[in-house]
């Protein structure tokens, strides 16, 4: 699709989660880019969108993270429903669940109804990760080193692109490799899904693990997770039937 020249994401649903403004190590300008080309119905932003942890560590608001917050505003003048749905890092929004911020409507959880009749829960996780619900000091603690391996992750890709190679990221070859973290997704998975059935829902969409996937549990509960915008540039998708999809942005920026 085309619009004023430039060729542009249409979909009828966009989810997107932990975007980290803030965090040195946020994609903001390939952020940017994608909301200057996104047409949708609805767009949900399933948490950590903002780093509070971060900002309070150290104040770091470049103007590519004003160019997402101005375009998220003009999305949502041009008729966008967006919904924010606060995650641990941005949790200080919570407070404002039910207020409409300049055409963003603020939740604590949403029901999202799809083309095709289902109704899909979408929280940003972390009210199911122990982790984060019983040991906030050790969760803290996690963020402090990540912030440091992204840092170092950055400069290892700068050297990589120099010499034509593509980018690669420590943190997702850890998780590859360490069978406690693979359990640990696998066990995020299936409290989400249960969760919804619970809740008499068909399935699920959250943020949190930065582990982008979709899962059709054998009973038809649908388990959906958006990534992130550190390690990777994703998002999931809804088509006009329903159907769903997880998109790597930045394969199709570089298309575009």
């Amino acid at each position: 699709m085309v619009a004023g020249g430039l060729a542009v994401f249409a979909y009828r649903t966009v989810f997107v989660s932990d975007l980290h403004l803030g965090f040195r190590g946020a994609r903001a300008e390939e952020f940017a880019a994608f909301l200057k080309r996104l047409r949708c119905e609805r767009l949900y932003l399933v948490g950590d969108i903002v780093d509070m942890w971060a900002l309070r560590q150290r104040w770091s608001w470049p103007a590519t993270h004003n160019q997402v917050v101005r375009r998220l505003l003009k999305l949502a003048k041009r008729g966008t429903e967006i919904t924010y749905v606060p995650g641990n890092h941005d949790e200080g929004l919570r407070g404002y669940a039910g207020i409409d911020l300049a055409g963003i409507r603020v939740e604590k959880q949403a029901i999202h109804p799809t083309a095709d009749g289902r109704r899909l829960l979408v929280c940003h996780g972390d009210e199911f990760d122990l982790v984060v619900q019983h040991s906030r000091w050790l969760s803290r603690l996690g963020t402090l080193g990540y912030d440091y391996l992204v840092a170092l992750n950055r400069a290892v890709n700068d050297a990589r692109s120099m010499v034509g190679l593509g980018r690669w990221s420590f943190s997702r070859a850890v998780k590859g490799r360490v069978k406690g973290a693979c359990t640990f997704v696998s066990r995020f998975e299936e409290v989400l899904a249960a969760e919804a059935r619970r809740r008499g829902l068909d399935g699920v969409v959250c943020g949190h693990i930065h582990e982008p996937r979709i899962v059709i549990h054998p009973d038809g509960t649908s388990y959906a997770n958006c990534g992130d915008w550190i390690e990777r540039a994703s998002a999931l998708v809804e088509h006009p039937d329903g159907r769903m999809e997880i998109i790597d942005v930045e394969q199709h920026l570089l298309r575009i």
